[in-house]
């Protein structure tokens, strides 16, 4: 089950890139001969480390607050929604503060946007949360002629929304906005939306490693766009380039692919990230996260 049916089902229950060889030769490989590029090392940290819950959420449905549990003994101090799997947002609450955990953010179907923006900002005032995130565009809609502007209409449209009601609208990509969009003329998908829409209203929460894998640099995003990508995820990815399709044998604990985080991270300061999520769309259980919490916990940049 991919990402969009599993949010959508789960809620209605309750050109700017560098050339890929150049941005893999930056990010992959041994890191030890770039020492030298990066700044002097400081007691930088990745903080706070939180998790986006889509990837426990096999375990999410059949225990739902054992899950949550687990997740806080592991040390995360943050969790992204990916679904309440029928609990009320009033019910989850409890559960993560039980736990001492936080949710800043949710991930929300595009169907749901269109339709169902007061009751998802509703939501998000009960769970605390300040971000909203659109997760997946249909790949119908994606290659429709006018597709990719209806997505930025809609995203301007509920951002407007959103901050009205005091919280951050944001955009979630994938490998997709990074190749070149016949309809656009050619235009990367992901620069048109950073383009065409009020940087207020519509802000990005990069995924690290579909970014890497399409062969995009974000560096190059965070500093031509200072500021509007308050979120990150993290995950690894095993050699270089493939698609999504490879997620099932390529896809890795954070630290233990070939994405070289520590060039990354501390070059990123543009950015202004606020959140750090990981997330393993083809994690197998609690042993991954905690792989990949321990990770970023001893890392330095």
């Amino acid at each position: 089950m991919n990402r969009r049916t599993f949010i959508g089902t789960s809620l209605a229950a309750t050109g700017l890139a560098a050339s890929p060889l150049a941005w893999a030769e930056s990010v992959f490989g041994n890191s030890a001969s770039r020492a030298s590029s990066w700044p002097a090392e400081a007691d930088h940290r990745v903080s706070p480390i939180g998790l986006q819950l889509y990837t426990v959420r096999g375990l999410m449905k059949t225990d739902f607050a054992g899950t949550i549990a687990k997740v806080a003994a592991v040390g995360y101090k943050e969790v992204e929604m990916a679904g309440y799997f029928d609990h009320s947002p009033k019910d989850v609450r409890a559960m993560l503060d039980s736990h001492g955990l936080g949710s800043p953010s949710s991930h929300i179907d595009y169907k749901v946007w269109e339709t169902s923006v007061p009751s998802i900002v509703e939501n998000a005032h009960i769970m605390g949360q300040k971000y909203l995130v659109c997760a997946w565009i249909e790949e119908t809609q994606r290659n429709a002629p006018d597709g990719w502007k209806r997505a930025a209409d809609l995203f301007s449209h509920a951002g407007e929304q959103c901050k009205k009601a005091g919280i951050q609208f944001c955009y979630h990509n994938h490998t997709f906005e990074f190749q070149p969009s016949a309809t656009l003329g050619g235009k990367l998908p992901y620069d048109f939306f950073l383009e065409n829409t009020d940087p207020s209203l519509v802000k990005m929460e990069m995924d690290l490693c579909w970014i890497t894998v399409a062969g995009g640099d974000p560096l190059a995003y965070f500093n031509k766009y200072p500021g509007r990508f308050p979120m990150v995820h993290l995950k690894d990815w095993k050699g270089q380039g493939g698609t999504m399709a490879d997620q099932s044998t390529r896809m890795a604990d954070v630290g233990q692919g070939s994405i070289d985080w520590k060039h990354i991270l501390a070059n990123s300061g543009q950015a202004d990230i606020q959140h750090y999520f990981v997330e393993n769309d083809a994690a197998k259980g609690i042993d991954d996260i905690r792989i990949s919490y321990k990770y970023l916990s001893d890392l330095r940049y």
